[in-house]
């Protein structure tokens, strides 16, 4: 090729890699304008709710001012971001709360955008947070009533109504816990049933080739060992052997080597599907787009011809992390896959930046516990964890074999 046509053919690449991209980068957009679409519909539901609750509350058409209605509508407005920053969202529904009930306005309060963050709060793990804040609020609010008898009916009606508002924001948070350990316990049932699935499939597919070997093996290495012995006797007999007895000797070492590559697949332990690897990482990649986590991938270093093992193992884990952002990330969370290849050592690492809680480390699970087996089989190193600026991270660290060397022997 000339130096003109390699020009061209560059060219051309960088404009459909360009074209690409942009096509990735409309769709991204696309995805995040549904999502904040969706989101502010569902801040004009709650917005409406409060605007309800506020008409219809004792002297709800003439007890409100200016500062009544804004109180009343801010936290709602928020709802918008209750996704991205849940923490922030919070914030301001609570202190829009405890500012209305510090002005004294009538019942109608904007309680409801407080109970959509506390359960978005709590939903994103940041339980600490929320328990802070909801105490601090309490403190505030029960700090501005005046000092009365507490027989007073007046300071009476004030107490059960903070209390009552702290009722429903407590009950709100358990609410959130609730549904957060039943969603645990589901995914752990399904783990277990998963795994009780591969495990009997596993024993029936080692009892099927154990059969296969004790009965068919033997019986078809008799009949080529006579069939063989037969040729060889006609041969020593100066006697040409006859052609079904040829045809016997060839049909069974054909079905002896057809049946020890069907051994050989049914004792493999992924079930036959000896070319999964790091080769198929885009196709991998492009699954999880399609199941609705916007991931993307980067390679960094050439790749070198990876032992099967290693291959092997490093697509598990990227497979594994993206099927654990789809289930625990939360809803459009991003995640970026990064393959590093070096002399000694193959690097992935995958990162979302989903719910999790860099002070509460997750339960290691199926996935993560056979993650740590892969890595620990080969003389590697695991980490997974959440990332201090949110999210949570995996990388393996899968040492490559010495010239000569056994796999996971590089130091």
């Amino acid at each position: 090729m000339t130096a003109a046509a390699q020009t061209d053919a560059n060219s051309e690449h960088t404009v459909f890699r360009y074209l690409a991209n942009a096509i990735e980068d409309g769709r991204d957009t696309a995805r995040d304008a549904r999502a904040y679409a969706k989101d502010a519909g569902f801040a004009a539901v709650v917005a409406l709710g409060c605007v309800g609750t506020m008409l219809l509350a004792p002297d709800g058409r003439t007890g409100f001012d200016a500062l009544a209605w804004v109180l009343g509508l801010v936290g709602s407005v928020a709802l918008v971001a209750r996704h991205r920053f849940p923490r922030t969202v919070l914030v301001i529904a609570a202190l829009a709360m405890v500012s209305y009930q510090l002005r004294g306005y009538p019942d109608g309060s904007p309680v409801l955008p407080l109970l959509v963050a506390v359960y978005r709060t709590i939903r994103g793990g940041h339980r600490g947070f929320f328990a802070v804040t909801a105490l601090l609020s309490l403190a505030v609010s029960l700090g501005s009533l005046p000092l009365l008898p507490l027989g007073d009916v007046a300071l009476r009606a004030a107490l059960e109504k903070r209390f009552l508002t702290f009722g429903w924001v407590v009950a709100c948070a358990m609410g959130a816990a609730m549904r957060i350990q039943h969603e645990a316990m589901l995914a752990q049932a399904e783990e277990r049933a998963a795994e009780n699935a591969q495990r009997s499939a596993d024993e029936e597919r080692l009892r099927i080739a154990r059969e296969l070997h004790d009965t068919l093996t033997h019986s078809i290495s008799v009949i080529k060992v006579q069939a063989g012995v037969a040729v060889h006797l006609s041969k020593k007999r100066g006697e040409e052997p006859p052609p079904a007895l040829l045809a016997i000797q060839e049909a069974s070492g054909d079905a002896a080597r057809e049946l020890r590559s069907t051994l050989h697949v049914l004792r493999n332990a992924d079930g036959g599907a000896e070319g999964v690897g790091l080769e198929r990482l885009p196709e991998l990649v492009e699954r999880a787009r399609g199941s609705g986590v916007p991931a993307t991938v980067a390679v960094a270093g050439e790749r070198p011809v990876l032992p099967a093992e290693v291959d092997r193992a490093a697509y598990r884990i990227v497979q594994e992390s993206l099927t654990n952002v789809a289930r625990h990330a939360g809803p459009a969370a991003a995640v970026g896959v990064h393959v590093s290849y070096a002399p000694d050592r193959v690097v992935v690492q995958v990162d979302d930046d989903g719910a999790a809680d860099p002070g509460a480390p997750p339960q290691p699970g199926i996935g993560l516990t056979g993650m740590r087996e892969r890595v620990a089989a080969l003389g590697g190193e695991l980490h997974a964890a959440p990332r201090p600026e949110g999210g949570f991270r995996v990388r393996a660290e899968l040492p490559l074999p010495r010239a000569g060397g056994p796999a996971g022997a590089a130091t």
